[in-house]
Formats: structure tokens, C-alpha cells, sequence
């Protein structure tokens, strides 16, 4: 999870992590957006959600070049600190911040939706918004109090979800599957309406929600120029054949209707068209997988134990979809905040969990209100417009970076290159621009809620974007970076055999150093490792600066300690999620013999066996040593090479 480099940051995030990560966001819309498109497209919803899915494959390719040449958090905002300047940076960021704010309030307002699986007073108000709201508020305290985010879990659930949608796919195509039903419920211009179809198109934008997360987690890649595009060819593959599939199934089992009178009463509260209207935008709109689940032809106790399966499984990652837009938010707050384009309030850290409370608290606040109308077609309108601007932003910020800056290293292209002026413009790009903004222009013409929300949201940060750098007396076109502490001058890197000594807080003990220093001898080196925790709400490079000079200070006491002790000493800094796993790549890079702990002065959650004792004599990458107040712990029995 970490390693001792410039910064202190080991790239720790694969192929897997960053597919989970994507994925977990991506695939989590399907709970919300089907409902929401269905009500609009109608029989066209399969061909809907193709069209956005090919806006959605040329965005991923213009995050995917973005992301491998800056893999830092910030997405299409990072993009356009490069291309342009700090307004261009600010504007597509607080297009962005919208997006999070969105994705909180959806994910969170769906999560009682399929609660309503068992408790049937949360499908409906005011128990999805009272739900949607304890949702939020839970999730912002346990952020404050450092929840984070667990790779192994994201991982479980994405494969978990994806094979509980192909599985659905698959029951769908051999039970309800309809080909000429699919055909004859489709008619163009009536059901739907070229409105409607516009309109729908302008929505479905909701579907592929979570694209920015790749380009957050960028900066964690091990290798960002092979594992971003791979991981995102990955998403493409799997987003685009469940939409396909299920939008299909969907359409069989809940097919357009036709009622002389207008309404069902079977469908509860539903668009029409003409006398047309479809369960997936009426009834089951806001629960329409459990739609289709109810309408396989599936009865008594496996049809109960489908829905609770469902109903669990949705809940729970549009529960983890929630607090990844907390932890994004934060992320790309700091980022604005490092950079100087948001006041120093949104960098500020809780004095006891050391998390950004103020941003946590600031978005969630704003997510809640939205959630107050209970409108879903409100929470998706929003969505497509800051979605569409933050989007249009990154693929022309790719596109002018070929002319501004064509030298850089670029470790993934895009196809499709046509060359211009000399230089290889990608295709891809331009078309996924033209594309972005039109359906950001169709949001403003057709969505009231875009003009009255949205475009006040945009000027609103603008306005405060101004006065802020015009306060700190900065140019507001100007790139601006808050400084960071350069790593110490002694550092160097070790090629032989040495023990690792850990150090946690104020953790100095020179027994403990003395101690490992008898272990390998005269000859032999003892490297001090200040271990610095990052919460997973901040970047891994950016914020704690005071806690970082503060293990800087420690490491220079141990420093001194040492040589007074005749004992040969380097030491260095690492910034970390999992201590633990930090400690054992590190122990497993310089391939020491052996990793003396003492954890009399460790924090209280580390002391005797705590969990980074537990994980290094679990892992045990050469002979470990713990020594606790009353004994000492061993491993002493070496792992083959």
C-alpha cells in the first residue's frame, strides 16, 4: 500500500482494485437509471441506453489518456489545469462537485427503495426520503470518524453484482424473452414522442455515473499507463453488455402498455404518452430490478428469496456507491483546495480523526436537500447537467493537450487519429465532445430543473471562485500549489540486508533500536520507518502536512538516538492506507531479515497484538520480532528466499 519514494507513496491499486472501484460506481446506476429512462424512452429504452453507452465509450477513452498522462485526483478538472488555465480548472471541477453531490443523493435515496424488499413503507414517501436521509447522515459521521473504503469488499461486491446481472440476463433471455414485443411496442414519434426520445437520451447520461472514479484513483495505480485503460476497457465491456441485457429482459417483462383511460392502477403514478406508459417508469421506477425479478415467472419461496436477495445486494452497493461519492467529493475538494481554487476551509481536518470534516459535512447538507423533494427525475436531471459539462471540459482539455503539450509522455492513446496541423488529434475525443455538450444543451432546453438549479450552481461557484483569489490577492488564471515538505537530504535507498524498525506517533524507543541493531550486528543497518496513516477521504499525497513534518521531527530525534548508540541508521517516511501491507512490501523490497516492533508507545489500537502486529505475523515476509509491555512476540523462523 505504500513505499518510500519522494513522496512516501507506494502505487498499490491493480487491474482488479481499479475494475472494482469502477465498476462498483458504475454499475451500481442500473438500480436508478433504468426506471428513470424507461419512463421516458419507452420500447426505445434498449436503444437509449446503446446511444449513451457509446457517449459513455468515448468519454472512458478520453479519462482513460487523461488519467495515464496525470494520474493525480481531479479528473477533468486536472485535465484542464494543463490544457488551460485555473478558471477552466474551477469550472469543470465545480460541474464535478455537482456530480458528487448528485451521486450521494440518488445513491442514498435508492438504498430504501430496495429495502422496501422487506420493510414496504420505505418504497414510497416519506419513507424513501427519511431513509435516504439517515442514509446520508450515518455515512458522513462514520466519514468524519474515518470510514474508508475496503478493496477487498468493493471487490466481492462488483463480481457479486455482475454475476447477479448477468444471472438475471440470463433467467430473462429463457423466461420472458420477446423479440416481436420488443418491435411491435415501439412506436416512433408517438411512444415516444421525438420529445421524449430527446429527452430520454438527455437522461441516460444517469446510467454511467462513476467514470471520474478511475481518474480519482489514478494516483494510487501501480503502473496508471497500463492499468487505467485496461480497467476501463474492462468497465466498457461489462457496463455495456448488462445494460444491453437487462434493458431488454426489462422490456419484456414490463412491457409498454396501452390504456384508453390514461392511467393504471396496477402502475401506480406513471408518465404517459399518448394513452402509453410502462411499469419500469411507473410502479417499479424506483425499484425496477425488483421489477423484473417480480416478473420472471417466478413463484412462492424462490421468488421471496430472489427479491430478498436483490433487495439486499442493491441496497448494500448503493449504500457503498454513497459513500464512495463522500469519499470522491473529498478527494477532489482537496485537490481544488491544494491547488488554491477552494478556501482553506475544505482542506481543514477534524482536531481528533484527522478527516475533512467540513467538506463532509458541507456536501452531505447539500445532497439531503436535494433529497427532500423526493424526486427522482429532479436527482437525474442534475446529474446529466454538471455530468455533461465536466465531460465536454476533459475531451477538448485532451484534445488542445496534443497542441499545447505534444512531448509528454502519454502512456495510453487514444484511436482513431487524424492528423491536423501536424499534429494527431484523436476522433474519439472530438466526437465525444460534440456529443457531450449537445446533450448538455438538450438538458438545459428540456429540463427545468437544469435552468433553475443547475445553471445558479455554475454561477454561484464562478462568482465565489473570483472573489476568493481576487481576496487572497492570486490570479484566477494562475496555477497555484500549497507547498509540501521535501523529503529529508540523507535519504537512500538500500540494496542489502537490514531491519526494519517501525515507528508510529511519537513512537521513539531507543531500546528498540538498539535491540535490532544487535539482531544483524556491527556491519548491519537498522532503518527507522515513520509510518504515517492516510484516511481513505484525502489523497494519499495531498493534506496532513503538520502530521508529516511532525514524523519528520520524530525520525531526526531517532536519528540522533542512534549515532550517539553507535548504530548505523536511515530512516524515511511513508504515507499509507494499510500499514500492515506497507510494512511487509517495504520489509519484501529491501530484503531485510528481520522487523523489530515496539509497541509500548504505539497509539492504543496498536498496542500488544494490534492489527498491523497481527497482519506483519500473519504475512511474516522474514523474521519478525514484536515486543509488548509484558513480553515479546516471535517469529524467528526465517521464510525461504
Amino acid at each position: 500500500m505504500a513505499r518510500l519514494s519522494e513522496h512516501g507513496l507506494r502505487r498499490s491499486v491493480g487491474v482488479p482494485g481499479l475494475f472494482a472501484t469502477a465498476y462498483g460506481n458504475v454499475g451500481s446506476s442500473i438500480y436508478y437509471a433504468l426506471g428513470l429512462v424507461a419512463a421516458h424512452a419507452l420500447g426505445l429504452t434498449p436503444v437509449v441506453f446503446m446511444f449513451a453507452g457509446g457517449l459513455f465509450v468515448l468519454t472512458a477513452k478520453t479519462y482513460a489518456e487523461g488519467a495515464s498522462m496525470f494520474p493525480e485526483a481531479g479528473g477533468s478538472s486536472s485535465f484542464a489545469r494543463h490544457a488551460f488555465n485555473d478558471v477552466v480548472s474551477f469550472f469543470a471541477g465545480w460541474a464535478l462537485s455537482l456530480d458528487y453531490i448528485i451521486t450521494i443523493a440518488i445513491s442514498a435515496f435508492f438504498v430504501p427503495h430496495y429495502l422496501g424488499a422487506f420493510f414496504p413503507a420505505l418504497t414510497h414517501n416519506p419513507g424513501d426520503i427519511i431513509g435516504g436521509l439517515i442514509t446520508i447522515v450515518l455515512l458522513a459521521g462514520l466519514n468524519i470518524r474515518g470510514l474508508g473504503e475496503s478493496a477487498k469488499l468493493n471487490l466481492f461486491l462488483a463480481v457479486a453484482d455482475l454475476c447477479t446481472q448477468v444471472l438475471l440476463v440470463g433467467l430473462g433471455i429463457v423466461l420472458v424473452l420477446n423479440p416481436s414485443l420488443l418491435v411491435n411496442q415501439v412506436h416512433l414519434g408517438t411512444a415516444p414522442s421525438w420529445t421524449q426520445l430527446i429527452f430520454a437520451l438527455s437522461v441516460a447520461m444517469v446510467a454511467y455515473t462513476g467514470i471520474e472514479t478511475v481518474s480519482n484513483m489514478a494516483e494510487e495505480s501501480k503502473d496508471p499507463g497500463h492499468d487505467i485503460p485496461k480497467a476501463v476497457n474492462l468497465v466498457l465491456i461489462a457496463v455495456l453488455g448488462v445494460y444491453a441485457g437487462i434493458s431488454v429482459v426489462a422490456l419484456s417483462a414490463l412491457p409498454v402498455l396501452h390504456h384508453a383511460a390514461g392511467y393504471s392502477a396496477a402502475l401506480g403514478e406513471t408518465y404517459k404518452h399518448a394513452g402509453y406508459a410502462t411499469a419500469l417508469g411507473g410502479h417499479f421506477e424506483n425499484d425496477p430490478v425488483l421489477g423484473i425479478v417480480s416478473r420472471l415467472g417466478l413463484h412462492g419461496i424462490v421468488l421471496t428469496i430472489a427479491k430478498d436477495y436483490v433487495g439486499i445486494l442493491a441496497a448494500t452497493i448503493l449504500f457503498i456507491a454513497t459513500n464512495a461519492g463522500l469519499i470522491g467529493i473529498s478527494r477532489l475538494s482537496w485537490s481544488l483546495a491544494e491547488h488554491r481554487q477552494l478556501p482553506s476551509i475544505f482542506s481543514q481536518l477534524h482536531p481528533k480523526f484527522r478527516t475533512p470534516w467540513f467538506t463532509i459535512v458541507f456536501f452531505s447538507i447539500l445532497a439531503g436537500l436535494l433529497i427532500l423533494p423526493g424526486e427522482t427525475t429532479l436527482l437525474g436531471n442534475l446529474y446529466s447537467f454538471g455530468a455533461m459539462l465536466s465531460f465536454t471540459t476533459a475531451h477538448v482539455s485532451v484534445v488542445v493537450l496534443r497542441f499545447k503539450d505534444p512531448k509528454r509522455e502519454r502512456p495510453y492513446r487514444m484511436p482513431w487519429n487524424v492528423p491536423i496541423r501536424g499534429m494527431p488529434i484523436p476522433m474519439t475525443a472530438v466526437l465525444g465532445a460534440i456529443g457531450t455538450f449537445a446533450a448538455w444543451c438538450a438538458v438545459v432546453a428540456l429540463h427545468g430543473e437544469a435552468r433553475t438549479i443547475g445553471v445558479p450552481w455554475m454561477v454561484l461557484g464562478m462568482g465565489g471562485y473570483f472573489l476568493y483569489r481576487k481576496r487572497q490577492g492570486l490570479d484566477p488564471r494562475r496555477s497555484y500549489k500549497i507547498p509540501r515538505p521535501e523529503r529529508p537530504p540523507d535519504f537512500e535507498e538500500l540494496e542489502y540486508k537490514t531491519a526494519l524498525v517501525p515507528i508510529f506517533g511519537d513512537d521513539v524507543s531507543a531500546t528498540a533500536l538498539r535491540s535490532a541493531a544487535k539482531l544483524i550486528g556491527e556491519e548491519g543497518i537498522v532503518y527507522a520507518i515513520y509510518v504515517l496513516p492516510v484516511p481513505s477521504q484525502l489523497s494519499l499525497e495531498s493534506g496532513l502536512e503538520e502530521e508529516e513534518a511532525h514524523g519528520r521531527s520524530v525520525l531526526e530525534s531517532a536519528r540522533i538516538q542512534a549515532r550517539r548508540a553507535g548504530i548505523k541508521i536511515h530512516t524515511g517516511l511513508i504515507r499509507t492506507r494499510n500499514p500492515g501491507s506497507a510494512l511487509v512490501e517495504e520489509a519484501e523490497r529491501v530484503r531485510c531479515d528481520v522487523i523489530y516492533w515496539s509497541t509500548i508507545h504505539a497509539p492504543a489500537g496498536e498496542q500488544r497484538i494490534g492489527p498491523t502486529a497481527a497482519y506483519l505475523l500473519n504475512k511474516r515476509p522474514c523474521r519478525v520480532i514484536i515486543e509488548t509491555e509484558n513480553r515479546v512476540a516471535k517469529r524467528p523462523e526465517p521464510v525461504p528466499a
